[in-house]
């Protein structure tokens, strides 16, 4: 059977408009929780391809979502290229040391040497990829360039990327230079996804609001850009999904390009002005407020509006950032549920 994510991706006709949840292996699954105990380090987790297979199909299992996302954790990049990561009880991830100058850069591993080191992302793959039933889709992810180096430059998650910016604005060169060694990382880790099985990739940005909309383009969006070309001149069969979070500004003022197929509209961006701006070039997804699922009555006035939209349109079913813990997994179900009944064709 095809898959009909896969088809919506590359904007072909489909029975229904398919459905999927960012972070969809999650902390608000209990048997998602079962696991993570028995790992007990986070990055265990990550690194033991059985129980991270066994977390990326929960989802699909359970929830009944089109696809599933492959678990991991972004910041796998920047501690294979050499950064000591620890994941902290109230903190978050945490580097110990930070890229503050260019012999720190140097210190780190970079292309294709630093992909091949990944081997537990892509024998998750192959384990999700023969449990999967034929008719779900797999989709394998990368974090953007920018959103790695500002968790590689500040050593943490920051509130105001201070340390960031800073670099931005009085040392360009060197920020450049940390982006294009982590993009030439990203390029063959998502290339080496896809080889394994993933049938879909996605960048995501989550840090691109922290980037004022006439700086987006010289400091992440042309370095995501190359990441797709290079992927498209590889496999232009798998479909690639663009999410950059809270470029709103950015989309309006028309700056939006590349040789991509889904983009990915996050709940702060009204999606008239994602389909005006974008709808005649990219499918787009998205793109509910995740804390309308703590309600049934609000997510469905925001599908139906979403359905009702979009009927003309090529969409995709999704929240507009990550599900979040304590929501009930009844309502995600009803969620995707709902999707799916009020999109068919």
């Amino acid at each position: 059977m095809s898959k009909i994510f896969v088809d919506a991706c590359l904007g072909k006709e489909t029975p229904y408009t398919p459905v999927w949840m960012m972070r969809q292996a999650g902390r608000y699954l209990p048997e998602y929780k079962e696991v993570r105990a028995k790992a007990g380090d986070f990055l265990n987790l990550c690194h033991n391809p059985e129980m991270a297979a066994e977390v990326t199909l929960q989802p699909v299992d359970i929830v009944g979502v089109d696809a599933a996302i492959m678990f991991s954790d972004i910041l796998v990049v920047p501690n294979e290229m050499g950064m000591e990561l620890k994941f902290v009880k109230g903190e978050g991830p945490v580097f110990s040391n930070p890229i503050r100058s260019q012999e720190d850069l140097d210190k780190l591993s970079a292309g294709e040497a630093t992909a091949n080191k990944l081997t537990y992302v892509y024998e998750t793959i192959k384990i999700v990829k023969e449990k999967l039933a034929d008719d779900k889709a797999l989709i394998g992810f990368a974090g953007a360039p920018w959103t790695l180096a500002t968790y590689m430059i500040e050593g943490q998650g920051s509130k105001t990327y201070n340390i960031s910016k800073k670099m931005m604005y009085s040392n360009p060169e060197l920020l450049h230079n940390i982006l294009a060694k982590v993009t030439e990382v990203v390029k063959y880790y998502l290339l080496k996804q896809i080889e394994a099985g993933a049938d879909v990739v996605q960048i995501f940005d989550s840090w691109a609001s922290a980037i004022e909309p006439s700086k987006y383009d010289e400091f992440s969006w042309k370095y995501m850009v190359e990441i797709a070309d290079f992927l498209k001149e590889r496999h232009p069969e798998v479909p690639i999904i663009m999410f950059p979070k809270g470029v709103a500004a950015f989309i309006e003022r028309g700056l939006v390009y590349g040789n991509f197929d889904v983009f990915g509209v996050d709940w702060g961006t009204p999606m008239a002005l994602a389909k005006e701006k974008l709808g005649n070039r990219y499918v787009l997804q998205g793109n509910m407020e995740p804390t309308r699922l703590y309600s049934k009555e609000a997510t469905k006035e925001c599908v139906s509006s979403l359905a009702e939209l979009m009927k003309d349109g090529r969409h995709i079913f999704n929240l507009g950032h990550g599900i979040l813990p304590d929501v009930p997994v009844e309502n995600a179900k009803y969620f995707v549920n709902l999707c799916k009944e009020l999109s068919k064709r």
